[in-house]
């Protein structure tokens, strides 16, 4: 099936506008997640061979590999990743309020690269929305594996009130989540990336973390999202901040504003992802599980195409990985390949 995907069905999903042929990805996953019968089938043919759980956070994953955020945005097609051999899927970025997101065209495509440019700025249903569609499917203990919910802010909330924002949804999303993770790092809404400042990011995390006390169903783990461009201090600003208001763990990285010097992706705005990612996704890695003495569990996430890729991180410490961008350019047989070859490998907190 790979190389049929990569030799003949990216042809045709090139041909399509980036973010068309995201849809049509997305809503063929919800389908799939949707009848039972062909989930079951792909289940069969996907599930990795000789795999075995991994605990983290508090939870049983099946395997290693994730399928980040980013691409069901609105729990859409959660329940067809699962079906696809992911030990774990994360939904959203969700905000408060819908928001369409930044203006089109929003996504490009390197191939030569293997890498994706998006300027997205979380367009999604809504909060509210994400809550509706997910009271409607199988919850805690009935999931195949963990659902993540990834939040954030509305793009015209004011990052001094930013913490309402991120409380609102918690309020709604937290009782349905395995997982919930705090997204502070997209390049993509103006003025994020400074609430990973220390002052506000205090203020946001342990807002967080106190309101987690009274979750229905009790506390779920809370994991931090970091972006690939912050200096040693600020990463160490980070581990102490995590540490001190009770977060679960980290994953590392979002895209990154840099870029691979005198290649096309120089002519676009926005977040890079996939292959170039790859090397300061693991430098942030490493350097989290270090200054932690790896006593907060870290996500490797960017630039991950193969197993070798994901083999690095965890060789830098990471207890699991995600994927994006790679399905984009090696299709459907990925989590399960990654899975089975990182199926021997195991962490301290594992």
């Amino acid at each position: 099936m790979s190389f049929l995907y990569e030799k003949v069905l990216t042809k045709a999903l090139y041909a399509l506008d980036p973010e068309l042929a995201h849809h049509v990805g997305l809503r063929g996953m919800g389908a799939l997640g949707a009848l039972p019968p062909l989930r079951g089938l792909m289940e069969r043919h996907l599930t990795p061979k000789g795999g075995r759980p991994i605990a983290a956070f508090g939870l049983n994953f099946p395997n290693h590999v994730g399928l980040a955020a980013g691409f069901d945005k609105d729990g859409i097609g959660w329940r067809g990743a699962a079906a696809l051999g992911f030990g774990h899927v994360e939904v959203g970025t969700v905000t408060p309020k819908a928001q369409p997101g930044n203006e089109r065209p929003r996504v490009f495509r390197y191939p030569e690269l293997s890498a994706v440019v998006n300027s997205y700025g979380f367009p999604n249903a809504g909060s509210a929305a994400l809550q509706k569609r997910l009271q409607s499917q199988p919850g805690r203990g009935q999931r195949t594996c963990p659902l993540g919910i990834n939040i954030g802010k509305n793009k015209d909330t004011p990052n001094e009130r930013a913490h309402e924002d991120y409380l609102h949804s918690f309020k709604l999303l937290a009782p349905l989540a395995d997982y919930l993770v705090v997204n502070i790092s997209s390049p993509n809404t103006p003025g994020l990336r400074a609430l990973q400042d220390r002052a506000p990011l205090v203020q946001l995390l342990s807002t967080l973390a106190q309101e987690n006390k009274t979750t229905a169903g009790g506390p779920v783990p809370l994991l931090l999202k970091v972006s690939p461009d912050l200096n040693p201090n600020q990463l160490s600003d980070i581990v102490s901040v995590v540490g001190e208001c009770g977060f679960a763990g980290i994953i590392a990285t979002n895209t990154t504003i840099t870029r691979p010097p005198g290649t096309a992706a120089c002519a676009t705005q926005g977040g890079l992802s996939g292959a170039p990612l790859l090397e300061r996704s693991l430098h942030a890695v490493r350097f989290l599980v270090q200054a932690s003495q790896g006593r907060i569990p870290v996500i490797g996430c960017g630039g991950i195409l193969s197993a070798q890729d994901a083999g690095r991180f965890m060789d830098e410490g990471a207890c699991l990985v995600q994927v994006y961008s790679g399905l984009i350019f090696r299709g459907p047989e990925l989590a399960r390949e990654i899975a089975e070859g990182l199926a021997w490998r195991q962490r301290p907190w594992i």
